[in-house]
């Protein structure tokens, strides 16, 4: 469509919804809500829709209770849809001609989505504990159709005092008396001081002391922080003690300025995150595409690196160079699945384009590299197999470290705060240490099986307590500097990883997992890995 036509426009408050259409063209059906709550299911004339008027033909009032996915039997003499008129979701049939709305189900559980196929016979959703459930059943009216018995209604009956419990209506609340100051909103004036707190940091091998500020406006437009610490340990020299780090975000754009930057989960290696020197970066975000699942982002930022002793990205490979102007730009895609009660994803695509380049002493490292993950969803429930690819390739000399990319090892910490399975990452290779794998091309492939979750009752306290448990296989093969055999490295490993998902007080989850990587290499001794990894936020 490359165009459309607007009929009418509805009051503010007042919608319309679930649209659909007689098979004669003639009628248009929707349901209707209003700002009040109240909601009904109306019927239109087409003919008078397009002249620009909305006056239902006939109109069913719902009252609170919603009226959903109502589509015309294939004669066009009825309405078939869902509504939790009862208290649950059953399915009704509105008769045109008389005006009538008949139940034709009476369920514990709820029908949804009603298809007729037929003078007396629909195609529903029944819910169950293993999901929805297409189902048939008869189109016929039932003449005894009661609500569900609601614990609260029960609770009313049995102690009337209850019922002198309510809030009242919002309405009563006098909100113009309330009103404090009314103006154009301005998100520069209105920044403010947030939050502060102690904070404390990793620095290399060293521990650090500090606070962090937070500052916002009401409706959080702009936000920053400035995080400030010290490591007291005299073994540091003295210009790395002090670490700086302040952030700002407006929209989708990002700065960013740190000196000695350091970080709390650096205190839980073996990743580390903080970086000698000083840093001055900006970026961009613009989601191309917001269709869930189907997202589409591009991400751009820019980054100068100065006082530097090793690369900014790979914390195991130094340089001879002490500066440089970082550049990246990365297109992504993802339209990834999942059926009802999933703990991952099951099926899909997702890909991404990424250009990395850097500036140095008058030379260009430029570097392109892209990732394709296909899904594919098995028999067994949430079990799922995944192939994930990735290919790149660095313009420079061999023997700069700028111009490479490296590999290696599970990438979690101890304590973490990232996406747990790290493993799949691009630059991950289980098996082998952080950064030991490098090279000017590569090419990687990994074969990933996520069995059937395992799930857990009665394992822990109302407090804390042992929700399911996640195993996933892989095997994964590398090839580095394709392009020159007499530097050439192909390394192929096999693993695994078990994650265990914790829930404190009923809203923080926590993931403890557990990998096991074994790499090996023609004409070299195999190596191995274990990985412990706790990450603190969901």
């Amino acid at each position: 469509y490359t165009s459309f036509n607007q009929i009418k426009t509805f009051r503010y408050g007042e919608v319309i919804f679930d649209i659909d259409i007689s098979p004669d063209g003639r009628l248009l059906s929707a349901s209707h809500s209003e700002a009040s709550g109240r909601q009904s299911l109306r019927v239109m004339k087409m003919e008078s829709l397009l002249a620009g008027d909305v006056t239902p033909d006939a109109t069913f009032d719902f009252g609170p209770s919603t009226p959903s996915n109502f589509v015309f039997s294939p004669d066009g003499k009825y309405l078939y849809g869902s509504s939790y008129y009862t208290g649950v979701s059953n399915i009704f049939r509105y008769d045109l001609a008389s005006g009538a709305l008949e139940a034709v189900s009476n369920t514990e559980t709820g029908l949804f989505r009603p298809l007729p196929t037929g003078p007396d016979s629909l195609i529903v959703f029944r819910y169950t504990g293993e999901g929805f459930v297409a189902s048939t059943i008869e189109a016929k009216p039932l003449q005894d159709v009661s609500a569900i018995t609601f614990l609260g209604q029960q609770i009313a009956e049995k102690y009337p005092v209850v019922k002198g419990w309510a809030v009242g209506s919002p309405a009563a609340i006098p909100l113009d008396s309330l009103i404090t100051r009314q103006g154009k909103y301005s998100t520069w004036n209105g920044v403010g001081l947030e939050s502060v707190y102690p904070v404390v940091q990793g620095y290399k091998d060293f521990a650090a002391v500090g606070v962090r500020i937070n500052f916002s406006d009401p409706l959080l437009f702009n936000r920053a922080s400035l995080t400030a610490s010290y490591t007291p340990d005299s073994d540091l020299p003295e210009n790395e003690r002090y670490h700086l780090r302040a952030d700002y975000r407006r929209h989708d754009w990002t700065a960013a300025f740190q000196l000695n930057g350091a970080d709390f989960y650096d205190l839980f290696g073996p990743t580390q995150t903080s970086l000698k020197g000083h840093a001055l970066g900006v970026g961009y975000h613009k989601t191309l595409l917001y269709d869930q699942p189907r997202r589409f982002d591009l991400n751009v930022d820019a980054t100068y690196y100065g006082g530097l002793e090793r690369l900014p990205d790979y914390q195991n490979v130094p340089t001879d160079f002490d500066s440089t102007l970082q550049t990246r730009a990365r297109l992504r895609y993802r339209n990834l699945r999942h059926s009802l009660g999933n703990v991952d994803e099951e099926k899909g695509l997702g890909w991404d384009v990424a250009f990395a380049g850097n500036r140095v002493k008058g030379l260009t490292f430029p570097k392109v590299y892209s990732n394709l993950d296909l899904g594919f969803a098995l028999p067994l429930k949430h079990s799922s197999i995944w192939l994930r690819s990735s290919a790149g390739y660095g313009h420079g000399d061999r023997d700069e470290p700028f111009a490479n990319f490296y590999f290696g090892g599970f990438g979690n910490n101890w304590v973490d705060h990232g996406e747990e399975k790290r493993y799949r990452e691009w630059y991950s290779f289980p098996g082998i240490e952080l950064n030991a794998l490098g090279g000017t091309n590569y090419a990687r492939s990994m074969l990933e099986w996520n069995l059937p979750p395992v799930r857990f009752r009665h394992v822990g306290r109302p407090g804390f307590y042992l929700t399911w448990a996640r195993p996933a296989l892989f095997a994964s093969g590398i090839v580095t500097n394709m392009d020159d055999a007499t530097v050439r490295r192909s390394l192929g490993n096999v693993g695994g990883q078990l994650d265990f998902r914790l829930n404190m007080l009923s809203r923080l989850d926590l993931t403890l997992s557990l990998g096991y990587a074994f790499a090996f290499e023609d004409g070299a001794r195999p190596h191995n890995e274990y990985m412990v990894s706790l990450k603190v936020l969901k």
